[in-house]
C-alpha cells in the first residue's frame, strides 16, 4: 500500500513543475523569465529550510484524535496543498488573451511583445511540433546537463541533515543548522535568477553555480574538520539551488512554438528528475560519505561541460542563422513563412 501510494503521490505531483515553467512562459518573454522560475523555485528551499521544522511540531500532535505523529504530518500538510489548489484555479488565469484582471491596453501591450519575442510562432496545437520537440538533439543535451545540477540538489534536500549530523553534531543541532544552507540557497536562486534576466544570458550563470556548488563538495569530500565542513555545505547547497531555475528558463527560452516548447519542458524535466533515484543511493558510506560527494563532484563537472557545450552549439547556430538571413535576403516580413518550423527558422534565435 505505501509504494502504490507513493505512485499515485509521483503521477499527480508530476505536472506541477513543468507546467509552472510552461505557464511562466506563456505570459513572459524569454529575457524575464529567470526571474519568476527562481522565485518560483525559492519556495521549495524555503520548504527545505522550514519543512524539518514544521514536521517536528506536528509530531507533537501524536495521540490527538486516535491518529500518529507522522499521520498528522500527512493530512496537515495534504489540506494545506488542497486549499492552495482550490484557491489557484479561480485565481490562476490561463493566458494573457482571457485574463479579467487585465486592462485592454495592459492585455494588448503583454499580447505584443510576447508575440514580438516568439517571432509569431505557431501556438495551436499540430503533432508535428510534439514530433519536432522530441527529435530535437538539443532537448535530451539540455536534459543530459540538467540531471548533472539535480543529483547534487536532490542529495541537498534528501540528506543535508545526516551530512551535519555526521560531522559531528547532534540530531537536534542538525535540523537546525539545516536551515541555513537552504536559506543560502534561496537567496542566491533569486540573485542569480535577477541577474540572467538583465544580462539576457543563460550558460555562464550556471557555470558560475555549478561552480560554487563544486567547491563545496570538494571541500566536503577533504575536510575533516566541522566548521570548514559546514561552510562547505552552505557552498554546495548555494550554488547548486541556484542553477535549476537559470537552466530551465533556458530550456523554454529556446524551444521555438508553444506546443514543442511545453514537451520540451516537459520531457527535460521528466528525464532530469531521473536523477533523484541517483540521488537516493550515493549517500552510504558514512561519516566521510566519499562516494557521495564524489558523485556529485562527477555530476557537477558533467553540467559544466555540458552547459560549455550547449553555449558553443547556440552560438554556433546563430551564427549560421545570420549568415542565411544575409544571404537570401529574410527579414522580419518574411517571418509568418517560417511559422509553422519553431525554432529552425533562421529568424529565431537562441540565448546564450
Amino acid at each position: 500500500m505505501p509504494y502504490s501510494t507513493r505512485v499515485f503521490l509521483g503521477l499527480t505531483e508530476a505536472g506541477l513543475f513543468p507546467g509552472v515553467n510552461f505557464y511562466l512562459s506563456m505570459w513572459y518573454p524569454r529575457a524575464y523569465l529567470a526571474k519568476r522560475i527562481a522565485i518560483f523555485y525559492s519556495a521549495a528551499t524555503l520548504s527545505g529550510a522550514f519543512g524539518g521544522t514544521l514536521a517536528y511540531a506536528i509530531v507533537k500532535m501524536d495521540g490527538i484524535g486516535g491518529l500518529h505523529g507522522w499521520q498528522w504530518i500527512f493530512c496537515l500538510e495534504g489540506l494545506a496543498t488542497m486549499i492552495i489548489a482550490f484557491g489557484a484555479f479561480f485565481f490562476m488565469h490561463d493566458y494573457p488573451e482571457t485574463a479579467s484582471f487585465l486592462t485592454e491596453v495592459e492585455r494588448r501591450n503583454i499580447i505584443g511583445l510576447l508575440k514580438d519575442d516568439s517571432q509569431n510562432l505557431a501556438t495551436h496545437y499540430d503533432f508535428q511540433f510534439v514530433l519536432q520537440a522530441l527529435k530535437d538533439y538539443k532537448t535530451y543535451i539540455q536534459s543530459g546537463l540538467l540531471i548533472g545540477l539535480i543529483v547534487p540538489v536532490y542529495s541537498i534536500a534528501l540528506f543535508i541533515p545526516t551530512i551535519i549530523n555526521e560531522l559531528g553534531f547532534s540530531a537536534v543541532h542538525s535540523q537546525l543548522l539545516s536551515v541555513p544552507p537552504y536559506i543560502a540557497g534561496c537567496v542566491c536562486t533569486i540573485l542569480v535568477g535577477i541577474h540572467s534576466d538583465m544580462n539576457k544570458l543563460r550558460g555562464p550563470y550556471i557555470i558560475g553555480g555549478a561552480c560554487v556548488s563544486l567547491v563545496g563538495y570538494i571541500v566536503l569530500y577533504t575536510q575533516k574538520n566541522p566548521g570548514a565542513s559546514y561552510v562547505g555545505t552552505v557552498l554546495a547547497a548555494a550554488g547548486a539551488f541556484a542553477t535549476v531555475p537559470v537552466s530551465l528558463a533556458w530550456v523554454g527560452s529556446n524551444a521555438g512554438g508553444d506546443m514543442k516548447r511545453g514537451v520540451v519542458i516537459a520531457t527535460v524535466i521528466a528525464l532530469a528528475n531521473l536523477g533523484g533515484i541517483c540521488a537516493s543511493f550515493i549517500y552510504h558510506d558514512p561519516p566521510r560519505f566519499h562516494d557521495g560527494h564524489g558523485t556529485n563532484i562527477g555530476c557537477l563537472v558533467f553540467g559544466i561541460l555540458g552547459t560549455t557545450f550547449s553555449m558553443w552549439n547556440y552560438n554556433r547556430i546563430n551564427k549560421q542563422k545570420e549568415k542565411q538571413c544575409r544571404e537570401n535576403g529574410i527579414t522580419e516580413e518574411h517571418r509568418d513563412e517560417f511559422r509553422n518550423i519553431g525554432d529552425e527558422s533562421p529568424l529565431f534565435r537562441y540565448t546564450i
